[in-house]
């Protein structure tokens, strides 16, 4: 694809270079700053100056103005030019000799030895443009012999040359170019590197000089450009190998430059401009009668027969605004990269920049999101540049103007779209995806809350999931903007978020309210109470005194969780039980959730909670005795929870709870209870056995009242339990016979249920004379049994205890059978001292010590324990 790189200026028309001279012909040009040197066919050297003008349109021009002009006098075209500015000499060509000619008179050069500076037999020659030699006041030459098939190396100085090195080459070589020790050689089939230090070749690729003209143009340090067979243009460096990919120009190419990045190549009717970064051709200029093209210093020249013309290339900028015009993003970013080493660094990175983004808005044009995103990233965009594209997302406080002149051509995403909503949908959900990845990075410093504030009016937009992570989390959405959008898509629990995000934690709560009543309609949360509750429970206590009320007029069991699953913390004031309980004074449901909190969960000690959960729990039991029977099981299930808490509390008010109980007869059992707690055992066995006949209680009670005492207690109770039952004041004749037979039954089966507890010899004793023994056969069993296994427990253990003492007997004649030897080489393991008599005193185990050492051990023993199983030997 064209793009216009290089316009063609002319430099000297033809009537200044000949004037009515229809014959004269340029044969070579050579240009050195200002001034350009032009060789003709009739032996003449023509020198003109060369000044650069620029219009007021900013069109460059250039005029000459001719200073001298010398014939040479050899009656020969003039084949090459080369300026040797250090020097002031203009080193020619011609007639096939090299001489010197001084850059100002156009005069001959006579050599210090007398005569001309000359070198004869020359078909062609460079200049090495990276010289070996430190000299600054001397050039180096290659020169192409027309006699031999050799390579000359000279060194010319100004007023003679001299040769250092002679190369001889396999073939007639007709084309060099020289750089450093490397000559690259056009012989007459091929191609060839040559290192004239060392000696070392490379072979290239073959050539047929025959059929076209060979070209070898050192383009770089150690780089050469070559036409290769099939219209191509080669790149080669000094090693032989290609780094760069081939251009591909005409078959008919008689001359190439370079201008980086681009290769310019002539042929008979063209000038062709090809990218070394693509290899694609760019530009076409029509040059007929094309002759020479030669770059200078970056300046590309080119000449017909009969005129000069300078490529004058372009600003880098618009050659790049230009592609992105036609929408060519990557041949913009190919030419931009591959310009850095013509630019400097801080300019070029802004330019880059710059490039970047507007390929991005242009990618981001044609929907392609993954690239327009990439090239955002690197080309570091201002985001709110994108964000302005959406009508309405940045905020009203933001002082944010886009770029001038302007990345893009669009006025917003409506004059993008054109109407096209799926289109506009798609870049909502871009921009949704490329905020939430550069949101957490440095791309947004200093523009947070624009980035945020649109973030959640699109996540409100498209009813985003990701709406409530985001004020969820930190961020810098703008109130004032929000709040109107939030409402506008009914999204009133993320607006409460918002405002708990600000610090408004009050508005956020009326908020949430009026959504539970029903006034507002948001179906975000399903279980926007319970969410209250929660926020409620991490909340200051202002807040809590002043919503809990309708908490718990909504939910008294959700909503005393305000106070119960409260976390502790310690820079948040704590709630003080009493005031609690205070507060909760007219939701009895919740104040009773409370207390078992209290005690049941945090295990409060205080009397006045336990008793106050007690009455509660009375009370409970006591409005639905009141009932209507419908209430049946309500009422077993608060009777239970009742028991169970008198049974395991200790620290409530037994009597003031007794007393609350006490004319109620349907109680009987928790009266018992209460009178255990009394220890009244007697009143509540009889409670239970004779006033209520519940003989299975009367046995749990007695297990109960003695779990946490010991066996003679327990003893005790049952006794009183069985004597409760065989109690013939209480089953006289007037109760019934029928009774009397039932308490007796349940004492048969108190016996022979717990007869371990018994004491049988006195159970023995109550018993009336009339019992059957058949009856009370599984208690006798037992009763013998146990004391059967209690004797034979006993002679056991006391025949164990005498193994024992034997075994200490045996284990003490043992030592005192045994020597203790004493000497004044040992010491003492109390003191460590060696002993100095025979009177020592023998630790178990054998160890000897002095007897003043015990001694003075057992005095200081705070227990005054005396050494056993000690004897003293000599």
């Amino acid at each position: 694809m064209s793009v216009k790189a290089f316009e063609l200026v002319p430099a000297v028309e033809r009537d200044l270079l000949m004037g009515d001279k229809a014959r004269i012909n340029i044969e070579c040009i050579e240009c050195c700053g200002k001034h350009l040197y032009v060789g003709t066919n009739d032996c003449f050297i023509h020198h003109f100056l060369l000044d650069e003008v620029t219009s007021s349109k900013g069109k460059l021009t250039y005029l000459a103005q001719k200073l001298l002009h010398k014939y040479l006098g050899l009656k020969k075209p003039v084949a090459e030019l080369r300026a040797a500015s250090a020097l002031e000499r203009l080193i020619v060509l011609c007639d096939g000799i090299v001489f010197l000619v001084d850059m100002v008179t156009l005069e001959s050069v006579p050599s210090a030895a007398g005569g001309g500076v000359k070198i004869r037999g020359v078909t062609a020659f460079c200049i090495n443009e990276n010289p070996v030699n430190g000299d600054p006041f001397c050039v180096e030459m290659g020169v192409l012999s027309s006699r031999r098939r050799t390579v000359q190396v000279y060194m010319v100085y100004e007023d003679r040359v001299q040769l250092v090195k002679e190369v001889n080459t396999p073939e007639q070589p007709c084309a060099v170019s020289l750089d450093g020790y490397f000559l690259c050689l056009a012989l007459t089939t091929q191609y060839m590197i040559l290192n004239y230090n060392t000696g070392a070749a490379q072979d290239l690729f073959p050539y047929n000089s025959e059929e076209r003209r060979p070209i070898v143009k050192r383009i770089s340090r150690e780089e050469f450009l070559l036409a290769a067979p099939g219209g191509l243009g080669m790149f080669a460096n000094a090693e032989g190998v290609s780094q760069r990919a081939p251009v591909s120009w005409s078959e008919s190419v008689i001359a190439a430059a370079v201008c980086f990045p681009y290769v310019v190549a002539l042929d008979e009717n063209f000038v062709t401009i090809h990218s070394m970064l693509d290899q694609q051709l760019k530009q076409t200029l029509s040059f007929r009668d094309g002759h020479v093209l030669q770059d200078f210093e970056g300046k590309v020249i080119l000449a017909s027969t009969k005129a000069v013309y300078v490529l004058v290339p372009l600003p880098l900028e618009r050659q790049i605004q230009d592609l992105l015009a036609g929408h060519r993003v990557e041949e913009a970013l190919i030419l931009t990269e591959g310009a850095q080493r013509n630019i400097p660094k801080d300019k070029f990175q802004i330019l880059h920049r710059r490039i970047l983004q507007q390929a991005g808005f242009i990618q981001f044009g044609q929907l392609r999101f993954l690239e327009a995103k990439e090239h955002f990233r690197k080309g570091q965009l201002d985001v709110r540049e994108l964000i302005s594209l959406y009508p309405l997302l940045l905020p009203a406080s933001s002082t944010f103007s886009r770029c001038h002149p302007p990345l893009h051509e669009f006025a917003d995403l409506n004059h993008l779209a054109q109407g096209d909503q799926e289109k506009v949908l798609r870049c909502k959900k871009f921009l949704i995806t490329y905020l939430g990845e550069v949101r957490s990075t440095e791309v947004v410093n200093g523009c947070r809350e624009d980035v945020d504030t649109a973030l959640l009016k699109l996540y409100a937009e498209q009813d985003h999931e990701s709406l409530l992570d985001l004020l969820a989390s930190d961020n810098s959405c703008v109130l004032a903007d929000s709040i109107p959008w939030l409402e506008k898509y009914h999204k009133y629990f993320a607006l409460g978020l918002l405002h708990h995000c600000n610090g408004q934690d009050s508005a956020a709560l009326q908020l949430w309210i009026r959504v539970v009543d029903g006034e507002l309609q948001d179906f975000t949360r399903s279980d926007l109470f319970e969410y209250i509750v929660d926020f409620l429970c991490s909340s200051n206590l202002d807040l809590v005194w002043k919503y809990a009320d309708w908490a718990l007029r909504k939910d008294p069991t959700m909503g005393v969780h305000i106070f119960t699953k409260r976390p502790v913390s310690e820079d948040r004031a704590e709630l003080n039980p009493d005031d609690v309980i205070a507060y909760l004074g007219k939701h009895n449901q919740a104040l009773l959730l409370y207390l078992e909190h209290l005690v049941l969960e945090k295990r409060i000690q205080k009397e006045k909670v336990h008793t106050h959960l007690a009455v509660l729990y009375l009370d409970r039991v006591l409005s639905l005795l009141s009932g209507t029977p419908a209430g049946e099981e309500q009422l077993t299930k608060a009777r239970e929870k009742l028991q169970a808490f008198l049974r395991e509390s200790s620290l409530y008010r037994v009597h003031f709870v007794l007393g609350k109980m006490e004319n109620y007869e349907e109680l009987l059992l928790e009266r018992a209870t209460l009178h255990g707690k009394l220890e009244e055992h007697d009143k509540a066995l009889h409670i239970l056995v004779h006033k209520l006949r519940d003989f299975r209680s009367a046995e749990s009670f007695c297990m109960w009242a003695s779990s946490c005492r010991d066996s003679a207690f327990q003893q005790r109770l049952f006794h009183l339990l069985l004597g409760v039952y065989l109690d013939r004041s209480e089953n006289s004749p007037a109760a019934g016979g029928q009774a009397g037979g039932e308490l007796e039954m349940a004492a048969v089966d108190l016996l022979n249920r717990h007869g371990e507890v018994f004491d049988a010899v006195r159970v023995l004793r109550m018993l009336p004379e009339d019992w059957s023994l058949q009856l009370l056969r599984p208690f006798l069993n037992r009763a013998v049994r146990a004391s059967t296994h209690a004797c034979r427990t006993s002679q056991i253990a006391l025949g164990l205890a005498r193994s024992e003492n034997l075994q200490v007997l045996h284990d003490r004649l043992k030592e005192v059978k045994k020597p203790i030897f004493v000497s004044e080489k040992k010491g003492c393991h109390l003191c460590h001292n060696t002993f100095s008599e025979p009177d020592v005193v023998c630790l178990p185990g054998g160890v000897p010590v002095h007897a003043h050492c015990v001694a003075q051990r057992v005095r200081d023993s705070p227990t005054k324990r005396r050494l056993t199983n000690s004897s003293d030997q000599t």
